[in-house]
């Protein structure tokens, strides 16, 4: 068999590119919904920050706090074993009764030994989507609602 110095054959260009728009095919929807899967774990994050919060504060008979930082996209607050702080990338406002909505600085915002004492929502989003975080004070519930779908 004689052997070409000169290059790749046409078969084998055309295998090399089968080859790397299959594995393309594969690995790219994967990719797609990243930024979504982000959204979706830091919404159930604050969700679970607020029940812990709300729940701790009722079982303990002890008042903490939670501060939103939307400037610095932080969360703040104080738990029986101290402070806390997480980043949160795509906190875009707070809701409450007392406040209104908020979209810029920072909330505070008390939880009585008998709990929350107001409505809490929370809204994240990325630049294609958005949910909202809402604490309900009198069942302590918390929904996030995700363009139209509410999850528990």
């Amino acid at each position: 068999m004689k052997i070409n110095p000169r290059g790749f054959t046409f078969l084998e260009l055309i295998v090399a590119l089968f080859i790397i728009s299959l594995i393309t095919a594969i690995v790219l929807p994967s990719f797609a919904g990243f930024g979504e899967r982000r959204l979706k774990s830091e919404a159930r994050e604050v969700a679970s920050i607020l029940r812990f919060l709300h729940d701790s504060a009722i079982s303990r008979k002890e008042a903490y706090w939670v501060k939103f930082d939307l400037d610095g996209n932080l969360i703040s607050w104080k738990t029986p074993e101290g402070g806390k702080t997480k980043k949160f990338d795509d906190i875009t406002g707070v809701t409450t009764h007392s406040a209104g909505t908020v979209s810029g600085g920072a909330v505070t915002i008390l939880v009585e030994p008998l709990g929350f004492r107001e409505d809490i929502s929370v809204h994240m989003g990325t630049g294609e989507k958005n949910m909202t975080i809402t604490f309900n004070h009198l069942s302590g519930k918390v929904k996030i609602k995700d363009e139209g779908r509410i999850e528990d």
